[in-house]
């Protein structure tokens, strides 16, 4: 570890971290029809393991990021590890779906502390040629849990027990934690600024950039459709196709992931060449990625077989990548450079929210409308939102030509 460089030393151990943080969460939607038999869970309490999570979660991102950026960001990363992984042994204890839901609330209102303080310390350490590759491969990690918390939730389910699962998971993250304050430790700056830049630091408000409201909104709509397989493609698979619990898992995660990982590093890399050259190159392809990518979501639950479905998965995943590789790279190209864990936590907050409440509507509506219909509604409104970034974009570019041209006169 000591031959990496200081800078890619961060993004290794944020990467393993971050994996671990999706690999938590994820365990558990491929774990459903453990949890009805066992403990007597409803199709409506299930979509709350999603909505509880993601509510939370997000509500609590923007004061995350207010802290991330005047506090220790290396501190918060390990409190929140700690925190999320005992959360997640006392998921192992539950023994109702109300004591089950409670952890999982917890865990939503820990792992919070971790996102928007690592987007800032990987904004420090890459802050310009390397940030669309940084910070993509540090939303690799979130792909890379979510195949294994795909495969490992329903693998335990099947062998081990959930509650032996869930157990080795917690154990693992406090374990890394004591790892993950080894190498902070070590590193030297600029992990951190000094007392007093970080002070100044409280004194920003909300991101006053019109394009960054409309990009908060885009990647709100896309949260919806992206959670939506996130927490109930497993079960689809698993009901529709008579796969086992091991195979829906995995068959719900390896497509989209493995091929959104080759999005992400080619999104990355395409980013960091042609930025320099074309203004706001990375929301362009943010854009990009949320307008192509929705109607792949939307096929994917409506396709009649499972080749079908992979083929539509992958084209997700690939398309998908653009985004996660830009994203967050996309918002620092817009907004001033003070601030940059606030607008990510407030960024993550509007996609939590809005993914809480589609989690929740295929809960409530799974029995009645069914979930192809709350799909084609959230993918919809993504191409829709999409859209309207990308325009708003280009009129932004348009704006500034005009600015251009009137100041040369």
């Amino acid at each position: 570890m000591n031959r990496i460089s200081p800078k890619w030393r961060v993004v290794v151990c944020l990467w393993i971290a971050f994996a671990l943080n999706y690999i938590d969460r994820q365990a558990v939607f491929s774990i459903f029809p453990v949890l009805r038999k066992e403990l007597g869970f409803t199709s409506s309490q299930l979509g709350l393991i999603g909505t509880l999570f993601n509510w939370l979660y997000a509500l609590c991102m923007p004061l995350a990021g207010y802290f991330a950026d005047g506090l220790r960001r290396d501190r918060l990363i390990v409190a929140s590890l700690v925190l999320w992984s005992a959360a997640t042994l006392g998921t192992a204890l539950s023994h109702s779906p109300i004591t089950f839901l409670t952890w999982r609330a917890a865990m939503g209102l820990t792992e919070s502390m971790y996102f928007p303080a690592a987007l800032g310390i990987i904004a420090v350490w890459h802050p310009g040629s390397t940030r669309s590759r940084a910070l993509g491969i540090h939303q690799a990690a979130q792909l890379a849990g979510i195949i294994t918390g795909g495969w490992f939730g329903g693998w335990a389910a099947s062998h081990i027990g959930w509650r032996a699962g869930f157990a080795i998971l917690g154990l693992t993250g406090l374990l890394y934690s004591l790892g993950l304050m080894g190498v902070f430790h070590a590193l030297p700056a600029p992990v951190e600024e000094s007392t007093s830049s970080r002070s100044k630091r409280f004194e920003n408000h909300l991101p006053r950039v019109p394009l960054y409201w409309m990009l908060m909104l885009a990647f709100a709509c896309y949260c919806g459709t992206l959670w939506i397989t996130y927490a109930w493609l497993p079960n689809m698979l698993y009901e529709r196709f008579h796969l086992s619990l091991a195979a829906s898992g995995l068959n719900a995660t390896v497509f989209i992931q493995i091929c959104c990982m080759i999005g992400v590093v080619g999104g990355g890399w395409l980013a960091d060449r042609i930025a320099p050259f074309v203004p706001l190159a990375r929301l362009y392809l943010t854009g990009c990625g949320m307008f192509l990518s929705a109607p792949f979501a939307y096929l994917m639950f409506a396709a009649p077989s499972i080749p079908q479905f992979r083929v539509y998965a992958a084209f997700f995943g690939l398309l998908s990548g653009l985004n996660f590789a830009n994203i967050f790279a996309g918002a620092y190209d817009i907004i001033p450079d003070k601030n940059y864990s606030f607008a990510g936590g407030l960024l993550n907050m509007a996609g939590g929210i809005s993914a809480g409440v589609t989690v929740g509507l295929v809960g409530y509506y799974k029995d009645t409308l069914g979930i192809n219909a709350v799909m084609a509604v959230s993918a919809g409104l993504t191409v829709f939102a999409a859209a309207a970034l990308l325009l708003a974009a280009w009129r932004s570019l348009r704006g500034r030509a005009r600015l251009a041209a009137h100041a040369s006169l």
